[in-house]
């Protein structure tokens, strides 16, 4: 909790504007003060302590496709940054071979099954012979032995055949989720092998952010526990999935779940969890609306000597509506936020 509001003053009086853009010489760092708006101070404050640990955000849903054939690519569907539905259909291999195998085994289960026909009639014939006395059991049991063989061929057959259709569907890969194209591995004409890749898929909706810390920095982390993240400098919320030993054990891998269905933040940015360690800390912040940005520079603007310049600051992490100011400021100098803006 902050121990202290933030302090609101009126709009800038006009003044303020002509001195900033007047004739006289600009004092280092300013920049014309083209829009004006209410002014906060800056504050102290108290915020819990945190450990910082980076990774990658990258995307829960991920997968990288191969075949079990082997053969020629004859068409690719997709390329880099294509959007792709669930089953849809990605590279296509030569099936030949599949095609010929497949009617070899059509064949196949139509002859097994007129020997099992013919095998079944001849059971029938001696059955009823042998009701009669007119044929030998040896002869009764050579025939229920051969009508079994035909069952088994027939079986046989049929499994053979669903094997063929299975490869069959290996010709065509196919997205097995809806997401994004990310590479494309092989091109019309490339030869396939089984297991090697030929495209990736990935789904950034779900994104999951791994980094390592001692296990004391850990402790008390659990399952389901929300904790704050900044994904390329951007701040967002996420819910630990597990910890878990790395290597040795000497480190401690934490997982952190972030939601990220409008794709907000791309997969594979660099990521930073912010892991709260019990303690607290001082910090000066102001509004998140008043910083500016030019590059890599973060500045706001600040109300000095009856002019409005900008002042370059190191931040820190969010605190609310707030971000932490940890270089040049000091509580109590005015900055203005834009109007409107907050």
């Amino acid at each position: 909790m902050r121990n202290t509001t933030l302090i609101r003053a009126g709009l800038i009086p006009a003044i303020l504007l002509a001195a900033a853009c007047g004739g006289d010489e600009k004092p280092a760092g300013a920049l014309p003060a083209t829009a004006t708006g209410p002014t906060a101070a800056v504050i102290d404050t108290t915020v819990p302590s945190v450990f910082e640990a980076s990774g990658p955000a990258l995307p829960v849903a991920e997968a990288t496709l191969s075949t079990k054939l082997m053969g020629a690519v004859t068409a690719v569907l997709v390329t880099e940054g294509t959007r792709v539905a669930a089953g849809a259909p990605l590279v296509r291999l030569d099936a030949a071979d599949l095609d010929a195998k497949s009617r070899q085994a059509s064949a196949g289960i139509a002859a097994a099954e007129a020997a099992h026909r013919e095998a079944q009639a001849q059971a029938t014939r001696i059955r009823a012979l042998y009701a009669d006395s007119a044929a030998p059991r040896a002869q009764l049991d050579a025939v229920e032995a051969g009508l079994s063989r035909a069952e088994a061929a027939v079986n046989q057959a049929r499994a053979g055949a669903a094997e063929v259709d299975a490869m069959g569907g290996y010709a065509e890969v196919r997205a097995p989720f809806a997401g994004t194209v990310t590479r494309r591995f092989v091109d019309p004409g490339a030869f396939a092998a089984p297991g090697a890749p030929l495209v990736t898929v990935e789904n950034g909706s779900r994104l999951r952010v791994s980094a390592s810390a001692s296990p004391e920095t850990l402790h008390g982390l659990r399952r389901g526990t929300v904790v704050e993240v900044t994904i390329e400098d951007q701040p967002a919320r996420g819910t630990v999935e597990g910890v878990v030993p790395a290597g040795s054990g000497a480190t401690y891998t934490v997982n952190v779940i972030v939601e990220n269905p409008g794709r907000r933040f791309l997969p594979h940015s660099a990521a930073t969890l912010a892991i709260p360690s019990g303690a607290s800390r001082r910090v000066a912040v102001v509004p998140a609306a008043a910083v500016t940005r030019d590059g890599d520079l973060t500045g706001v603007r600040i109300v000095r000597d009856g002019a409005v310049e900008t002042r370059w600051v190191r931040l820190g992490r969010p605190v609310g509506t707030d971000i932490e100011v940890l270089a040049g400021l000091a509580a109590g100098d005015a900055v203005v936020v834009p109007a409107g803006v907050r």
